[in-house]
């Protein structure tokens, strides 16, 4: 009892998970920007085609209405068209007309499902086809009101009677020697037609159906594939993992918004490859130059004894590097934050103020020498210290690379650039060893460092990677010039905002 207990709730669970399963297919098919297309485009096209039915059933009876008018009106026209000349011949009887109507009913068809109907003297003398319809036959109601014409009418009325349906007539009195003798009628029964038209209209309506679900399937296949590059999009991105990043959406044909949100996408995987690199390489390097100092600072601690001056020795290396890890914890962090908005405290800064305070502070990094030249006065909007700073680091850097007889001139010029603005020209010229072309495309990457330095700076080699991100972060750009055994200039150009 138990086992068979067991045995059923297992089928009741699996019974379960499987209608939860099918229910969160359908809710996910239903979700999905091809269905609600799909399901827009199904009642759109039921709508027109809903719309269309009843609009071509009234345009269907209407031509079939107005076809009927104007034979009936045809045939009315050749009635009295033949009367007119009958009637011209001298002495005419009632015995004449008789003879007239019996000639012209026998040698004139009328229209289908029309009746040609003669009344005269007030009574039915005959009519073509020789069976009436009930409706027509004398003593009811429509042919009493035909024996009361007294001039030309054109009606309409619903019998009610589905085998005849509405009837439409016109009567015309029929005149002899001026005195009104008989009545001329053509009556039609709309039945009939009416059935061959509602067959036309229900032919239409299940034509429109199998158009409308044909155009659905094309529609859902088309969707597909118009919409395949989504489905790729989500497919790349659920594939995209930290250690993969070069999934990529292969991109349609044209110009239309599916190929631009596929260049989109992978213009934005390109940066986000770029940014990830750069931070994997960023991590990388600062982990390397940090483990240098903290290899030095472990091997001398375990290898200090009670010596005092090999202590005092072992003390001074340690804070020594202690400070190069701080200056490169420091840099680090400047670099991460000038990325942000609020990185620049922004204030009027006069150039030629600025540069004179440069070459203040420039003379005092090392023995050189230190020349200062300008061109015009003009100011500026930026951040006075992260710009002294990055001008110090290209200072710093010339120094390094050159010897106590070379020559450094810090310069600036004030100009008119393109569409009336102003722009800002600094430069730190040397004549130092100068820097290869190699080292010239990476030099201002995180944590280079010349092939000929031979670590003769104690800088975290983030120097020049600080100053073109300052650069950059006022709008402006670094730019170097240099050839091995001839010097170098760094240019940083900035936006100016008038001149003096």
């Amino acid at each position: 009892m138990s086992n068979f207990s067991t045995f059923e709730k297992g089928r009741t669970e699996e019974a379960l998970e499987k209608t939860t399963s099918q229910k969160a297919m359908w809710k996910r098919l239903l979700e999905e920007s091809r269905t609600r297309i799909l399901l827009l485009y199904a009642l759109l096209l039921l709508l027109l085609g809903g719309g269309a039915v009843p609009i071509f059933r009234y345009l269907l009876f209407f031509s079939v209405d107005s076809r009927v008018e104007e034979s009936m009106y045809g045939e009315q026209e050749s009635f009295f068209s033949a009367y007119a000349n009958w009637e011209a011949e001298p002495d005419q009887s009632i015995e004449d007309l008789r003879a007239f109507v019996d000639d012209f009913l026998q040698t004139t068809l009328p229209e289908d499902d029309n009746f040609q109907i003669v009344l005269l003297d007030g009574e039915l003398y005959r009519s073509s086809p020789f069976y009436l319809l009930a409706p027509f036959q004398p003593g009811s109601e429509l042919f009493n009101r035909w024996q009361t014409v007294t001039e030309f009418v054109l009606e309409q009325e619903d019998t009610r009677v589905p085998h005849v349906g509405n009837i439409t007539y016109t009567a015309k009195p029929i005149v002899l020697e001026g005195e009104q003798r008989g009545i001329f009628v053509v009556a039609h029964s709309t039945a009939g037609e009416r059935q061959e038209a509602l067959v036309g209209v229900y032919l239409f309506a299940a034509f429109t159906l199998v158009t409308v679900f044909v155009s659905l399937l094309i529609a859902w296949l088309a969707a597909g594939r118009l919409l395949a590059p989504i489905a790729t999009l989500s497919r790349t991105a659920r594939a995209i993992s930290e250690s993969d990043l070069n999934q990529r959406i292969s991109t349609p044909r044209g110009n239309g918004d599916l190929s631009e949100l596929a260049n989109t996408f992978n213009a934005m995987m390109d940066r986000i490859q770029g940014a990830f690199d750069s931070q994997r390489d960023f991590i990388n390097d600062a982990g390397h130059e940090l483990r240098t100092p903290i290899t030095i600072i472990q091997g001398h601690l375990e290898l200090m004894n009670g010596d005092p001056q090999e202590r005092e020795d072992t003390m001074e290396l340690v804070m020594d590097e202690l400070d190069r890890m701080g200056r490169l914890v420091s840099d680090m962090s400047l670099l991460a934050k000038s990325e942000r908005p609020n990185f620049l405290q922004l204030e009027t800064i006069s150039v030629r103020t600025f540069a004179e305070e440069l070459f203040a502070k420039a003379t005092t990094l090392a023995d050189r020498h230190w020349q200062l030249v300008g061109e015009e006065e003009g100011y500026m909007v930026g951040d006075r210290q992260k710009l002294t700073g990055a001008m110090l680091n290209l200072l710093r850097n010339a120094a390094q690379h050159t010897q106590t007889t070379d020559s450094i001139e810090i310069g600036y010029a004030f100009k008119a650039a393109r569409r009336m603005n102003y722009q800002v020209k600094f430069w730190v010229r040397d004549t130092g060893e100068g820097i290869s072309q190699d080292e010239q495309h990476r030099i201002f990457a995180r944590f280079a460092r010349g092939q000929r330095q031979q670590r003769r700076s104690e800088g975290s080699g983030l120097g020049l990677a600080i100053s073109s991100a300052i650069a950059e972060a006022h709008g402006g750009e670094i730019k170097l010039v240099s050839q091995l055994g001839k010097g170098a200039t760094f240019w940083m150009i900035l936006p100016g905002t008038c001149r003096l």
